[in-house]
This record gives structure tokens, C-alpha cells and sequence, in this order.
């Protein structure tokens, strides 16, 4: 299904010309556009699931060190030029925030390290070092990071589905798309008409049903693909 385009220009030449003209863009992120700022993917050639697969010890994951690097940022660029309808993530990592990503764009299905829920009003506010009340209910604060077999926070949840139904173009960038209900995304946006591309270097089980795929680094694909876009908007506008 997928655009048969060998050249790896071509393919950023493509997709630059479909973010141009897609009037609802949004990307799913996962582990993997973050393995560029120091952090561990999941299901990668050293991914940490990999690795205990092969008996491997696990290294730890420094977040506090970690930055938002060229993925990240074409996404940010994304949003300044208008062009990003929603993000849906997969990272408790907190670097789409730091990057400079605006909150209301943004669904966290996997909850963020740096921040904490009411279990009662479910207001979210920063960590704090010995708050454990909620300002506004009186009810527990707990981590909003969701561990297997916990809900997925509704808000984020449901705003991830309005925005992949609503989709014309579905960008996945980092993502092994093995976990639910977050992998469930791509296919709702492909049921309702959206091209679906595919960033990342491992195998997913989405690649055949991908209108263009990339198994190259994200950071050597997404942000040349955006500043193609920015050529592109400025010569429309010129």
C-alpha cells in the first residue's frame, strides 16, 4: 500500500507536499523519537523489552538529564506554522512539554513522570516534593504514569480517538504499535480515510497498511520533512 520510493528524498519530498495539504495532521509519538535525547526504547535492537528477552540487564533511564532533540522540535515547528491538529503520546518522558508543545494539543495516554492527579476532582498540577493533598478537593494526589493493567486517563483517552477519527493524515513517529488501546489510533484514523505514515526502525504491525514508511532515524526524516513544508507554505504564500 505503501508509496514505492526507494530514494529517501523522495520520500521526504512526499511527505512534505501531504503535510502541506492536510487540513487535520496529527502525530502519535512513542518510545522511540526520544532514544535521540539518551532515552531507551521499548522494542528497539537494545530496546529495554529486548534486552530482558535475551537475559540482558536493563540500564537505567536518566530523565532528569534527558532534552527534547530534532524530533521533538519539527514537531514544535509543526505547531508554529499551524500545521499540527493534535499530538497523541506514548511518553511519560515530559518532552513534548519541555519542547515547547501546548498543553490543549497534546493527549499523554501513558501519563507524564513529572506530574500528579487527584484521585478524587482528577485536577493535574507538577510534582511536588511532600504534596500528597489536592489543593482544590482535599482528595490523594498519585502519579499520573499509567502502569500495565490501569486505565488510561479518559480525557487524554477520548481526545486521542476525536482527533484520529477526524484525521487526514496520521503520522506515527517512534512507535512498535504493540500496546493498546494507544496502538488502536493509527487504525481508526486509516478507517476513516487518513493516509497513515510510518517513522520508525523497527517493524510494526501497521507497515503494509502504511500509505509511506520510513525506517530510517526520525531525526534524520521529520525535521527535513518539515522544513520542506516551510519551502512549501512559503512559496504559497509568496
Amino acid at each position: 500500500m505503501g508509496a514505492n520510493l526507494s530514494c529517501l528524498e523522495e520520500r521526504i519530498g512526499l511527505l512534505a507536499s501531504w503535510m502541506h495539504a492536510a487540513k487535520h495532521l496529527v502525530v502519535f509519538t512513542g518510545a522511540g523519537i526520544s532514544t535521540e535525547s539518551g532515552l531507551h526504547d521499548f522494542r528497539g535492537p537494545d530496546g529495554i523489552w529486548t534486552r530482558r528477552e535475551k537475559g540482558l540487564p536493563t540500564p537505567s533511564q536518566d530523565f532528569a538529564s534527558a532534552k527534547p532533540n530534532a524530533g521533538h522540535l519539527a514537531i514544535v515547528e509543526l505547531q508554529s506554522l499551524g500545521k499540527l491538529a493534535f499530538l497523541i503520546s506514548q511518553n511519560v518522558d515530559n518532552l513534548h512539554l519541555r519542547s515547547g508543545i501546548r498543553p490543549e494539543l497534546l493527549a499523554e495516554l501513558h501519563g507524564n513522570l513529572t506530574k500528579v492527579r487527584c484521585t478524587g476532582c482528577e485536577f493535574r498540577m507538577d510534582r511536588m516534593e511532600g504534596e500528597d493533598i489536592c489543593p482544590l478537593c482535599g482528595g490523594r494526589l498519585v502519579s499520573t504514569v499509567v502502569n500495565f493493567g490501569d486505565p488510561l486517563p479518559a480525557r487524554d483517552l477520548a481526545e486521542a480517538y476525536f482527533h484520529s477519527r477526524r484525521s487526514d493524515l496520521f503520522i506515527v513517529c517512534g512507535s512498535s504499535l504493540v500496546v493498546y488501546p494507544a496502538a488502536d489510533m493509527p487504525r481508526v484514523a486509516l478507517d476513516a480515510g487518513a493516509r497513515l505514515v510510518i517513522i520508525n526502525q523497527g517493524e510494526t504491525p501497521l507497515d503494509r497498511a502504511a500509505h509511506l514508511r520510513f525506517y530510517e532515524r526520525i531525526g534524520e526524516v521529520f525535521p527535513r520533512a518539515v522544513a520542506r513544508l516551510k519551502e512549501l507554505m512559503a512559496g504559497k504564500a509568496g
